[in-house]
């Protein structure tokens, strides 16, 4: 049985990451151990990293901005000597399977993109104080930092050498950033991700690939002073953070997954998993004070921390399920009263966490290539950021009318304030203005129903939902569009829903997803990266790989 990946730790289990706190200002050391690899058969040397190693960095990414609201400027370096990060482990990618490149690439992009925002979305500004050798991933990951700083001596670079090297190209969003974030000339990104020696010092800076370039003698003092500089600048307030204890979680001999409010239904014949979210299961808090003293048990925190484990396990867990079914299920006016308390203290620290939180990890469920389907069933509370995964959804399906037997209440859609700018998709706007492209008129009017509890036909009339069915016809619908969905190429499910989910602006983001892991996913199935004599197979033989020279 292949090993599961579990995406939850914290600080008592970390191998490859540490962290020092000195008030306002955080120091974030990678320190790879070699020997601690997800899996068996590679060395991380050079803080080289694989998915585990990211693992821990998106948990260390997460806790600083629920734990340490203190923090304004985190200043990552490397714990070794002579090498900043060598990038993603060759050995490690060699070795995989082509749906766990693809989707390591996925996981380690969003993980950047988190702490890139970090400084926009929670007042935390990131710094790379970059000694020795930056290759590849270990670039990417000072490409998402908000400043980058270098030591200017003999030996310390930056470099992005898949095209040489490996036949590949940077995976996590590297040429993306290089072009569109740091605005490198065309001819000059040209030359940079064509050697393998890389840029060093004052040419790093002209030609934009870093901000600063520092004596190695004055490096660590001036890059102090410019962590001290960026806390003093920044307006953020200073907060006693709370502590995200782990999570309430169950996995079953045949695959499902219970947690505290959210439950994974697998049947493994059909390849689906059904995941309910349900409702609250608390009161909305007094105030921000009892927002803070309820901690990681909020029902909203609580959930979409689940949630978000439960998208991550079921995407490198669960590879052949490839339909994903949401449901819901509890009261919808709690679900209103719990987003409402949010939006209304959004300034305060915690509040605008949990949002921020949810915004990033419904934008998971946008970039996971798997087919998704809605059901709106009676006693469901798809409403405010609940009503969010109708729309992320490929299809929805809502009940309509009384079912025989069933006394749930009837099934509704509820809108609120948050579905019209709190959770942005990747394009930079909401999944309703996305949904409604060519009709922005139609957004706005939809403004004028938040609250109502829409039912099936009204909603079918509005647009917010697909199909509308009665008890009549509700199970036989349903089950011919799962048989169906089932039986198509997996490829062609992935291909269709990753061209059609994103309608509206292209932003840095969406070229990530998009065309730069478009073009990841069809390269590392090549042979020339990934055949018995490709360049991931043949790096470190000192024979060059043996590339069919043919134009695709």
């Amino acid at each position: 049985m292949t090993k599961m990946i579990d995406f939850q730790t914290d600080p008592s289990k970390y191998r490859h990451w540490r962290v020092d706190y000195e008030g306002d200002i955080a120091t974030l050391y990678m320190d790879v151990d070699e020997n601690g690899g997800l899996f068996e058969g590679y060395q991380l040397k050079l803080n080289s990293y694989d998915l585990g190693v990211d693992i821990e960095l998106n948990d260390v990414v997460q806790r600083m901005r629920f734990e340490h609201p203190e923090v304004k400027v985190v200043v990552m370096k490397s714990g070794k000597e002579k090498v900043f990060c060598a990038g993603a482990n060759i050995r490690m990618l060699g070795g995989a399977s082509h749906a766990h490149k693809v989707n390591f690439c996925k996981f380690t992009n969003e993980t950047r993109n988190t702490f890139e925002a970090a400084e926009a979305d929670s007042g935390q500004k990131y710094i790379a104080a970059v000694k020795g050798a930056c290759a590849g991933g270990g670039y990417e990951l000072a490409l998402a930092c908000n400043y980058i700083m270098l030591t200017d001596d003999s030996s310390s670079n930056v470099s992005l050498p898949e095209v040489p090297l490996l036949a590949v190209l940077p995976g996590t969003g590297g040429l993306t950033r290089v072009t569109d974030k740091r605005k490198v000339r065309r001819d000059l990104a040209d030359v940079f991700c064509s050697v393998e020696e890389g840029v060093k010092g004052k040419r790093a800076v002209d030609w934009r690939l870093v901000d600063e370039a520092v004596p190695n003698s004055k490096f660590d003092t001036v890059v102090a002073e410019r962590a001290r500089q960026f806390a003093d600048a920044s307006a953020a307030k200073a907060a006693k953070g709370i502590t995200l204890g782990p999570l309430n979680r169950t996995i079953a001999e045949d695959g499902s997954v219970t947690y505290s409010l959210v439950e994974i239904a697998v049947d493994r014949a059909a390849r689906r998993a059904t995941i309910t979210l349900h409702g609250p299961d608390r009161g909305v808090p007094a105030s921000t004070d009892a927002l803070v003293a309820e901690g990681d048990q909020s029902w909203m925190l609580r959930l979409v921390r689940e949630f978000e484990d439960a998208i991550l396990h079921l995407r490198l867990n669960e590879m052949e399920l490839g339909l994903w079914v949401f449901r819901t299920q509890g009261d919808a006016d709690a679900v209103l009263a719990h987003e409402a308390f949010m939006l209304a203290n959004k300034d305060h620290w915690l509040a605008n966490e949990i949002l921020q939180l949810w915004k990033r990890t419904l934008k998971r469920v946008d970039v996971t290539s798997r087919s998704i389907a809605t059901l709106v069933e009676h006693g469901s509370c798809f409403a405010g950021p609940l009503a969010e995964l109708i729309w992320a959804g490929d299809r929805s399906y809502m009940m309509e009318d009384e079912f025989e037997g069933d006394n749930r209440p009837i099934a509704t859609v509820r809108l609120s304030e948050g579905n019209f700018g709190t959770y942005p998709m990747g394009n930079d706007i909401t999944r309703l203005q996305t949904r409604f492209l060519a009709e922005p008129e139609h957004v706005e009017a939809l403004k004028g129903h938040i609250g109502e509890e829409i039912e099936a036909d009204n909603a079918r009339d509005l647009g917010l939902i697909t199909y509308a069915f009665d008890d009549i016809d509700w199970d036989d619908e349903i089950r011919i569009f799962m048989e169906e969905r089932a039986s198509f190429s997996p490829d062609a499910m992935t291909g269709l829903e990753a061209n059609i989910r994103f309608a509206g602006p292209e932003t840095m983001e969406t070229r990530i997803f998009g065309r730069l892991t478009a073009w990841q996913n069809w390269i590392f199935n090549r042979p020339n990266a990934t055949g018995t004599e490709g360049a991931l197979q043949r790096y470190g033989t000192g024979v060059r790989g043996d590339y069919n020279m043919q134009r695709v």
